[in-house]
Order: C-alpha cells, then structure tokens, then sequence
C-alpha cells in the first residue's frame, strides 16, 4: 500500500493505492485562507497538520489494516507558499501562499535583476517565493531575522512527517532560487534576498526517497517502517497523477487556478512569454505552464453573486455549445499572470445589455476563462511547445460545456479520462510507491484511459475567433483605467 497526502488550499486529501495502483480509499480535512487585507492570503501551517490528521483518521477508521500496510508516502502542495520556521522549527507567522500579491513591488524589482530570469528561466511572479521573504525584510524585519529555515508548505508537512529539511526539484523552481536548468539552488539569488543556502531545504528529486516516517507517527497510524518520497508541487504531481511525464503529452485544469500543462524532455525557459519553466519530479525532465489565477474561482465568484450552485449556472446553459452572445468576461479577479504577469488588474463584463441575463454571464465566465487558457496556449508556442490535444482534469473538467468550450477556443481536441480520481493525490501515491519499491517511474506513471473525447466546433470556430481578439484587445484599455 502507498499514501498520497496533497496538501491543497481548500483542504488535505490522503488517499491510499494498492501495489496495481488501484484507489483503495481516501480521507480529506478541510482548510480555511485568512485575506486580513485586500491581495493578502495566508494559513497557519499549524491547520495543515490537523487537517492531514483528519484525512489520515478517516482513512484509520475505514481502512486500518490497508494503512497499517502502508509502505511509501509521497507528497504534494500549493506551490510558491513562504513557511518560515525560526531555528527551533517554531512557526514565525502565517505561510503567504500562492495567490497573495502583497509583493508585486519587491517582485518587480528582482525581476529587474537579469540574473533571476537567466537562472530560473521565469519572470518573478508577486505569488512567488523569493519576492514574499524580501516583502517580510522589508515590513517585518523582526520576523526576518529570526528565520531558520524557508520551507515551502508541502515540506514543512514533511519536516513535522519525518523530521527532515527537505524539497524536490519541481515544487523549488517556483520559489525563484533555484537555477533550474542545473537543478540547485542559486546562491546569487539567494544572497539578492539576503538569504543563504544554510536557510533552505536540501533537494531530492521527486521521486527520491526524502526520509522515512517518525515512529511515533508511525505508531499512531499503525503503520511500519515506512518511506517519504520528495514528492512534487501540486502540478507536477498532478501531471504524475495523469501519465504527463513526456514530450508531448499536456493537460488542461480547472481548478481554483488554471493551468495549461506540457511535459518537456529538454529545459526549454522562454520567460518574457509569462510561461513558467520548471523542473518536473522526474530526473532531467522539465515542463512548461501556462497558468492563470481564477478558473473555477471566477465561477465560485458567480455563484455568490446569483445564489446559485456551478452546476446551476452551467446546467442553464444546456448541452450544446453556444456561440459567443458579445458579453466578455475578463477573470482577472485576483490579477494574472500567463501572459500578463499583472498584480493589480481586475475583472471585468463588457458589452452588457438588457438582455443579458443569468445564464448569459455564466456563458461570459466560462467562455472568459476559456479564453485565457487560450491566452496561455499561445504564450507556450511561443516558448517551443506544440500541442495537438488535452486531457482535462479539475473540478470544472465535469462541465462538459465547459470543456467544449476550452476545445473551441483552443482549436485542439479535449481528452475525458475514465472514470478515477487522478489528481495530485494519486500522483504523490505514485511517487511514494516509486520510492519505496525503486520501480521504473515510466512504467509507473502511464495515463488513464480516455473515455470522451470533446473536438472543437467548427460550427462556432470563427465566432469564437473573433470573440477571441476582442477579448485580447480589452486588457490593454481596462489596465489603462
């Protein structure tokens, strides 16, 4: 048996897999964002803890001697999150987590520094890593110089799993340290925030074991001895979930975030494209995002707005794809980055009318997002990356006017897998399974099988062409506002 603990914004979810890779069951505990101020949002790495409790006891209690043969664990988590632990692994103050923008100034000025790009092949995003610590030296210099250690939030589950410092290679390419071509950690960059390698976790790659499970822990949760792998970023670990290790193969996801996912053999950084270059959990292996912030969050967003659940607002919509109505919705609720890198944007509807009603916005908010996946398609083609089709995963991939939608306006088709729960849990399960066994990870991390797929519809191809270029023609004249 092998444990899979992803560690998401809205909650933890642990999930057990057998030798044959089959879900046996999982467990989840819900987690809270504190936004004490407008573009802040943080959690207390305490929650974490408890929340992977709860997920661990439900499964305890429906699978105790499945989790008692538990032999690997491999982890996943949001990405880019700064956990800062004084020298007695003591928490100093709430992780800033990925989706915080506090420090659009300081990240524009290490991206001003041409090292940073030429090293980590990325712009320096206000979400990431680096430009966060240079936020706390310069707000909470007290806070600053106590730290001991920076752990991005999956490791410091780690530390409190194993007792180990310890990140992989794909969750610290997004801290704007690592130089990601060589696979380490940068100590220029590191000296440009004031920090050294001494503060940061050593790396593994993702599918390197990473310490082995505390016997206290061990004890509690019936298990043996028991190995931790490195794991990934809740990315690349999805992408271990759905098979997407090799050049080619892409996925399109649609959660809180979006992301536009191409695994790549070779390091192929394009940073002025706002493409992310990062390393995946494989050894040599590197992939490209596209990613914007607000997917299925623009929808969440309407739902509070209307009153309505998601599966209201797109089941108003029918089955049959709709050409564009002339509403734009752009879903820059909380800034962009793929293409854009901009922190202070805002959303917008344009071209509302009289007659633009309930499920007309639905069909701007998901024809906007729709959009700017788009946006993040072309952006990777810029970078070097072709795709001829998707796999869709995420909460919003069971829209499946959503996904025809996505296949319309990227002009590619969009992959169903069948059945199953291939997430970022299933991926870090692989990953533990890896390590513990020394398996071969491509006969390891194969994908689904596909159960639909959704083609492109010619029929509304040039209106959604033309509703396309309107799109792109708008951010310009909203951030002149």
């Amino acid at each position: 048996m092998y444990l899979g603990i992803d560690l998401g914004t809205s909650g933890v979810k642990a999930m057990l897999i057998d030798d044959d890779q089959q879900v046996i069951g999982s467990g989840h505990g819900a987690l809270t964002v504190e936004r004490p101020y407008s573009g802040w949002s943080e959690q207390k790495p305490d929650d974490w803890i408890a929340a992977t409790g709860k997920a661990i006891a439900a499964l305890k209690a429906n699978f105790p001697r499945e989790l008692a043969a538990v032999k690997g664990i491999g982890l996943s988590g949001h990405m880019h999150g700064a956990t800062l632990i004084d020298a007695g692994d003591k928490v100093l103050r709430p992780c800033i987590l990925w989706n915080d923008t506090r420090a659009h100034r300081e990240a524009a000025q290490l991206d001003a520094d041409p090292r940073f790009r030429s090293l980590t092949g990325n712009i320096v995003f206000p979400g990431f890593t680096a430009p966060k610590l240079l936020w706390v030296r310069n707000n909470e210099p007290e806070i600053f110089a106590k730290i001991g250690k920076v752990l991005l939030p999956k490791d410091y589950l780690r530390l409190w799993l194993t007792g180990d410092y310890l990140s992989d290679m794909s969750d610290a390419a997004g801290t704007s340290w690592l130089d990601t071509g060589k696979r380490a950690w940068s100590a220029d960059l590191l000296a440009a925030t004031d920090l050294g390698e001494n503060q940061m976790p050593g790396l593994v790659e993702g599918t390197q074991q990473a310490g082995k499970l505390r016997p206290a822990l061990a004890a509690e949760w019936g298990m043996g001895d028991v190995v931790v792998a490195g794991g990934a970023g809740d990315n690349a670990a999805s992408a271990c979930g759905m098979g997407t290790v090799r050049q080619g193969s892409a996925f399109v996801s649609l959660g809180t975030s979006g992301v536009l996912f191409a695994a790549n053999d070779a390091y192929l950084p394009k940073p002025e494209s706002a493409v992310h270059a990062f390393c995946h959990a494989l050894p040599a292996t590197w992939h490209q995002m596209g990613v914007i912030l607000s997917a299925t969050d623009a929808l969440n967003w309407l739902c509070g707005v209307t009153g309505k659940t998601a599966g209201e607002l797109t089941g108003e919509l029918g089955d049959d794809l709709k050409s564009p109505s002339g509403v734009t919705f752009l879903p820059y609720l909380s800034g962009e980055r793929t293409p854009h890198n901009d922190a202070a944007i805002r959303g917008a509807f344009i071209g509302l009318g009289h007659d633009s009603n309930r499920a007309v916005l639905t069909q701007a908010v998901l024809e906007g997002v729709a959009f700017a996946i788009r946006d993040s398609l072309e952006a990777l083609k810029a970078a070097g990356t072709t795709l001829s089709r998707v796999t869709a995963i995420g909460g919003g991939s069971r829209s499946r006017y959503w996904l025809s939608s996505i296949a319309t306006a990227l002009g590619i088709a969009v992959d169903i897998p069948a059945d199953g729960d291939f997430g970022a849990a299933f991926g870090a399960a692989r990953l533990g399974l890896i390590a513990a066994t020394g398996a071969d990870p491509h006969s390891v991390l194969t994908a689904p099988q596909t159960e639909a797929v959704v083609e492109p519809q010619a029929a509304h191809a040039e209106a959604y062409e033309a509703a396309y270029q309107r799109y792109r023609a708008l951010y310009p004249a909203i951030r002149s506002l």
